[in-house]
């Protein structure tokens, strides 16, 4: 369940996401939600895949961004880790790091849920 102790157990920045929320918990619970539904998780990991660094960086750029707004930490050091080598378009293999954003994302998902 999405709570305010959930969110501090995974190790959201509670206090600053509501404060960019205007401090309306339901505000901040439903941008969670719109974060956790984000179709760039899924285009990432094709992108990534197909070895298409620009579109990865795109949507990992993307993914920091809204991630960082509602302050999901854990979520957006992890998506944090790829996004420069993206951006300087290093073809790495990243299935480790896309592995670690998805757990993540997962256990937002379950909070959720």
């Amino acid at each position: 369940m999405l709570t305010k102790e959930a969110l501090i157990a995974y190790g959201a920045d509670y206090t600053t996401g509501m404060a960019r929320c205007l401090n309306k918990e339901d505000f901040y619970f439903k941008m969670i939600k719109m974060v956790a539904a984000n179709e760039k998780f899924g285009s990432l990991g094709a992108h990534l895949e197909a070895k298409d660094i620009k579109a990865a960086f795109e949507d990992a750029h993307a993914l920091k961004g809204v991630v960082g707004n509602v302050a999901l930490t854990p979520l957006f050091e992890a998506i944090e880790e790829i996004v420069e080598p993206l951006r300087r378009g290093e073809d790495n293999d990243y299935a480790a790091q896309y592995a670690k954003i998805m757990d993540l994302k997962k256990k937002l998902d379950e909070m959720i849920a």
